[in-house]
């Protein structure tokens, strides 16, 4: 094998290396790096990886920069080709304004926002050249540059003949390693969630989704405990609202159970995270119309979220105790679904009127939250894609956020403003509650008084009722669930938000433990 070529540049005092692969004939290595705006006059100014790699080359890339046309704004790019015999294409991205940090108004990093999108975008241009090895500049914040790369080129092409070029991505420089792998993980537990909220319902029923979450835990074995619970273990717990959903499909149900020991010696009580598990929601007897009803492969977005945050969580080796929930299952019509009017009975005791059969994913939760009080949590998080009516109130904007806890609320907040991936706190009134609780034949009525007014805030009040921890949050994920083009560093597709939110939250929480 040939010896590596370096080009050794003098960065500030300092020496940052860039690494070139041997050529094989195989690999097309290519370079992304960025460009601040500066000033009023169009002027720019260059990133440390790029102002090193300009002087390399001394000054052509400023040149070409300042002869190829308006200064690179926000958002815009330019490739060049054959500047450097290690990196024949290299992408050059504008990030905005160097300095911009936390935006009020928007609730979260304008910088970091800008790096993950321009990283992102540069990837991917590359990735269309056909480049399958790319440089990543840090852009003085690794973490944020290594999430746009990895999260930038995922796409679901598992299924397709022809398939995206596959690219290695690196850290150009000596720059902040620990950064850069922090980010590659927080991204590919983001992709995690993508990968299986994206494929087909035939391809990841409730025990296809449990075995491959077993298979990603299992590289961290020694402090993870994956329990799969069957459909008797199911009964055993007196779970009747789950199980009146899973009786339409013939699927069995799964009840996964994920115990993440990062504080094995610990005897802090555990944080506790419950997501939504339909891997397809037909609506059941209350069936949803057709056109669009392909993208409810993805009503297991809840647990593929929480899921994929503990994967991540044990991959950072983050010092925390974590108990994920997932209770599994079809929501489908068949003649022994649930039937509009039917009453079932919940693991704590309380009758639940089925008005709506498509309002599954309240009734599969309200036993998992019974549940979750039994590992007496320091905090219970619930993530479910529940309600039409938060995508409707929000859009893509955010997560709606309803809980009991300013102080849970805080911490997700924070959270949120460091990931760009935003969340939103919203109404959890007792005008709710009894909208909920005037039920003509039982306790509860599962879609409340007046199903078409304020749906997402009946839904988690109705959740609410199934809860006695005093630090309890339920993120409604609808309007999230998938990506048009409103996040730029996400493709089209399903999104996987916000696992990233949730690595955050939980990071935080260990490091105050």
């Amino acid at each position: 094998m040939l010896p590596l070529r370096r080009a050794f540049l003098a960065v500030r005092g300092r020496q940052c290396r860039l690494y070139s692969t041997p050529n094989n004939g195989n690999a097309r290595k290519g370079l992304v790096l960025g460009v601040y705006e500066e000033g009023e006059d169009c002027s720019f100014r260059l990133t440390e990886t790029a102002a090193g790699f300009d002087k390399a080359l001394s000054g052509k890339l400023s040149d070409l920069l300042k002869i190829s046309g308006p200064a690179l704004k926000k958002g815009k790019n330019r490739i060049f080709y054959g500047l450097h015999e290690d990196f024949p294409f290299v992408a050059v991205l504008g990030l905005g304004k160097k300095n911009a940090g936390v935006c009020g108004a928007e609730n979260w990093d304008t910088c970091k926002e800008n790096i993950r999108a321009a990283m992102s975008a540069g990837c991917r241009l590359l990735q269309d050249l056909e480049v399958n090895h790319v440089e990543v500049d840090s852009c003085d914040d690794a973490q944020s540059a290594a999430e746009g790369a990895i999260l930038g080129l995922f796409q679901y092409d598992q299924l397709k003949s022809k398939k995206k070029t596959k690219v290695i991505t690196q850290l150009c420089g000596s720059g902040d390693m620990a950064g850069w792998e922090k980010g590659i993980l927080y991204g590919e537990g983001q992709n995690l969630a993508r990968l299986l909220m994206e494929a087909p319902a035939n391809h990841i029923t409730p025990t296809v989704f449990a075995d491959t979450i077993e298979e990603k835990l299992a590289l961290y074995a020694e402090h993870v405990a994956v329990h799969k619970r069957p459909q008797a273990w199911i009964e055993e717990q007196q779970m009747g609202a789950f199980l009146s959903v899973s009786k339409g499909s013939e699927e069995p149900p799964v009840f996964l159970e994920l115990h993440y020991n990062g504080c094995p010696d610990n005897t802090q009580a555990p944080l506790l995270l419950v997501g939504k598990g339909i891997t397809f929601d037909s609506g059941g007897i209350s069936l949803k119309p057709s056109s669009g009803m392909d993208a409810m492969r993805a009503d297991m977005g809840g647990a593929a979220t929480v899921c994929a945050s503990i994967v991540t969580a044990a991959a950072l080796k983050l010092p925390i105790n974590i108990v994920g929930l997932a209770p599994l299952c079809e929501n489908m019509p068949s003649g022994k679904a649930n039937k509009p009017g039917d009453v079932v009975k919940a693991k704590n005791g309380k009758t639940i009127q089925v008005d709506n059969t498509d309002a599954e994913g309240r009734l599969i939760l309200a036993d998992a939250l019974c549940y979750a009080h039994t590992f007496n949590p320091r905090a219970i998080v619930n993530i479910a894609t529940l309600t039409g009516a938060m995508d409707v109130a929000l859009g893509s904007a955010a997560t709606g956020v309803f809980t009991n806890s300013d102080w849970l609320w805080e911490q997700l907040h924070k959270a949120s403003v460091v990931t760009g991936d935003r969340v939103w706190r919203m109404p959890l009134y007792q005008h709710y509650t009894r909208q909920v609780t005037d039920s003509q034949l039982a306790d509860l009525n599962n879609i409340g008084k007046y199903s078409r007014s304020g749906g997402a805030c009946t839904a988690a009040a109705f959740l609410r009722e199934f809860v006695t921890a005093t630090h309890w949050a339920h993120l409604d994920i609808a309007g999230v669930m998938s990506n048009k083009d409103e996040v730029p560093y996400l493709r089209k597709g399903m999104s996987g938000r916000p696992t990233r939110t949730l690595v955050e939250f939980a990071s935080r929480l260990a490091s105050k433990t």
